[in-house]
């Protein structure tokens, strides 16, 4: 016996953090599983607890309708304006939502489980109390989303803008920003679990930052975020 310290390869710690304790992996977000079947295209207006199913919806100007807790399940919206939509306490489930875009869109309360959203454009979507679940976000760009106590669990935002997003009190877990930009972001009462930060490209939180216990960020971005620490500690630095 040499003493050895097991093929660490010399600083005795080989996986292991600083003081000796392996860091804890982040849960990956598990992805949708949307396979749509042929679909039958619809061109009328949305009716308030109105069932689709199986169903396409393609350029549709959906402006100032009223979808309030309408089912959509096995359908795709693709290229539709919502506008002052009234879409309150909808269900999107196995659903695709392709080029949507929207100023106003109200999603309040909503659920999307299995959903795929790809490039869309929203602006003021409200989204206060939505339960996601299940839901990959890929590109596009949102300006001043409410997400107040919404809950998001196994959810992907892929690519996308989020432009002063407001996840106060909201609840994510298993939640990955990949290639993010993320500008005034509000976390203020944020229970999180799993949310993985560590490839965003551009990372401003505005409030609540003492909630992020519970994320995972990079070294770099640690120091980025180094004046918000500090400024929420009350501390100074002086030279």
């Amino acid at each position: 016996m040499d003493g050895g310290d097991g093929g660490d390869g010399g600083d005795g710690r080989r996986g292991v953090g600083a003081r000796g304790v392996k860091p804890k992996p982040v849960a990956a977000a598990r992805p949708p599983e949307v396979r749509l079947p042929p679909l039958a295209p619809y061109d009328g207006p949305l009716e308030p607890d109105g069932d689709y199913d199986g169903v396409e919806l393609t350029g549709a100007d959906l402006t100032g309708q009223d979808g309030a807790g309408a089912r959509f399940l096995d359908s795709a919206l693709r290229g539709c304006v919502l506008d002052g939509a009234r879409l309150t306490a909808a269900r999107f489930l196995d659903s695709v939502l392709e080029g949507v875009r929207g100023v106003g869109t109200d999603l309040a309360g909503a659920q999307l489980r299995d959903v795929e959203v790809v490039e869309a454009r929203l602006g003021g979507a409200q989204l206060h109390g939505a339960v996601l679940e299940r839901v990959w976000i890929r590109g596009g760009k949102a300006d001043f989303p409410n997400l107040r106590t919404a809950r998001l669990k196994d959810v992907v935002f892929d690519g996308c803008v989020l432009n002063e997003p407001d996840f106060a009190r909201a609840t994510l877990e298993r939640v990955e920003f990949r290639d993010c930009v993320l500008i005034g972001a509000d976390f203020s009462g944020v229970r999180m679990k799993d949310v993985d930060l560590r490839t965003v490209r551009r990372l401003e939180i505005a409030r609540g930052v003492d909630a992020l216990a519970g994320a995972v960020i990079s070294p770099s971005q640690l120091l980025d975020l180094a004046p918000v620490f500090a400024a929420h500690l009350g501390l100074r630095v002086a030279d």
